[in-house]
């Protein structure tokens, strides 16, 4: 089990951002249909991710240093909000939460119309916070963006740190590299943040502020604030609210199911499925790429054999209701036409050494799909996404190099 003390540094409320719970009341919708334009973009940031795992980097771009995020690649995909507030005195903005990032950015004024998406909160003004500072070109934190041969002369006249993220599907950020105050509750805050003042952006959101990295890098939230481990709580709907925890959780350590990690990466994990009560003949072999845990992909990727394994099994407990055609390209094949009460049989991943995590039956099929698909590769490592990880209060305990999940949080 995960060894932690029973204490939390921060808890924020986090909601789907098209939900009737979301910040922002024009994208409420008690139906959010799952487009073919998002499973595009759910492909490109799994892309993204295994790009990252192999090392590709990013590239000069007109100046300015190319960051790449540290696995996600496509910022469409991201559901999850929470809310921060920035600077002296504090202003509120609503972001999204990202665990494959590293760089943290919110838009700043000035930022013309003509480059700027419409957001939810009042632009944050640096020039109107007591606390902000830019950073310069040689400092560390520019430094420390990524690596050296990325920068170029990424400055502006002025010789301030100038950032550029870019997306896989398109979206893009550039701006000024600063630090301020960042208020996560009223009684935890991290002075000197380090984040991305955007004032040019193409981007895939709905109305969000900005973005907050929870990576593994230096530049994440997560890093900056020291914290021995953090935690999220995805809901089973966009009509609950999950959670944010910067900090040891709320819960006692023993209710977690604990697996070790190196860095973003599972060991040989998941070790197997179970269907029902039946284990899957899955040789060990199918894993040795290990798994990555991602917020912003939806749909789980797992190794072709294991995929193929469980579609098996799927369909033939499903078999009493009719299967519904989809394209040969689709990136899910497994889809049923349901109506009524529908009995889905369960589905638990078996880590290395023995964890056992059963999915909630909202992590199981997504709009009468099910929701898992091949990553592409036998070498390939898996990646669990986020319909999996509903209602799981997923725990990285970065001091222990270990992720844990407690069952039934939100």
């Amino acid at each position: 089990m995960v060894s932690i003390p029973l204490s939390s540094d921060a808890w924020l409320p986090l909601n789907h951002r098209r939900g009737p719970c979301s910040p922002f009341p024009s994208s409420a919708s008690k139906s959010i249909p799952l487009t073919a334009d998002v499973l595009r973009r759910d492909r490109l940031r799994a892309d993204g991710i295994r790009q990252g795992l192999n090392g590709t980097a990013g590239a000069k771009s007109g100046g300015a240093t190319t960051v790449p995020t540290t696995l996600g690649s496509s910022l469409g995909t991201l559901e999850y909000v929470v809310t921060v507030s920035l600077g002296t005195p504090a202003v509120a903005q609503t972001v999204l939460m990202d665990t494959g990032s590293d760089v943290s950015w919110v838009q700043c004024r000035p930022c013309p119309a003509a480059t700027c998406h419409p957001q939810k909160d009042r632009l944050f003004d640096p020039a109107r916070s007591a606390t902000y500072s830019a950073f310069r070109c040689g400092s560390a934190a520019c430094k420390g963006l990524g690596r050296d041969d990325l920068y170029g002369n990424g400055c502006s006249r002025r010789g301030r740190c100038q950032y550029a993220v870019r997306y896989g599907d398109g979206s893009n950020t550039t701006g000024t590299y600063g630090a301020d105050k960042l208020t996560l509750t009223p009684a935890s805050a991290v002075d000197r943040f380090r984040f991305g003042c955007s004032r040019a952006a193409r981007l895939f959101t709905d109305r969000a502020d900005g973005l907050v990295g929870l990576g593994g890098g230096s530049p994440s939230l997560v890093s900056q604030a020291g914290a021995k481990a953090f935690s999220y709580c995805l809901p089973p709907t966009a009509s609950y609210s999950g959670f944010l925890t910067l900090g040891v959780p709320r819960a006692a350590s023993s209710r977690f199911a604990e697996q070790r990690q190196r860095r973003h990466v599972l060991p040989r994990a998941p070790a197997g499925h179970r269907r029902g009560r039946r284990r899957l003949r899955v040789p060990p072999s199918a894993f040795r790429a290990g798994a990555v845990m991602d917020s912003g992909t939806v749909v789980t990727r797992l190794p072709p054999q294991a995929y193929r394994a469980l579609r098996a099994a799927f369909r033939k407990e499903m078999r009493m209701y009719p299967r519904r055609a989809v394209p040969p390209s689709a990136l899910l094949d497994t889809c049923f036409n349901l109506t009524g009460d529908v009995k889905v049989p369960s589905v638990s991943l078996v880590f290395e050494r023995g964890a056992t995590v059963e999915l909630d039956p909202s992590g199981i099929m997504l709009r009468g799909c099910l929701a898992f698909a091949s990553a592409g590769d036998d070498g390939a490592p898996g990646i669990i996404g986020n319909v999996q990880q509903r209602t799981l209060e997923v725990l990285y305990d970065v001091g222990g190099g270990a992720v844990g999940f407690r069952r039934g949080a939100c």
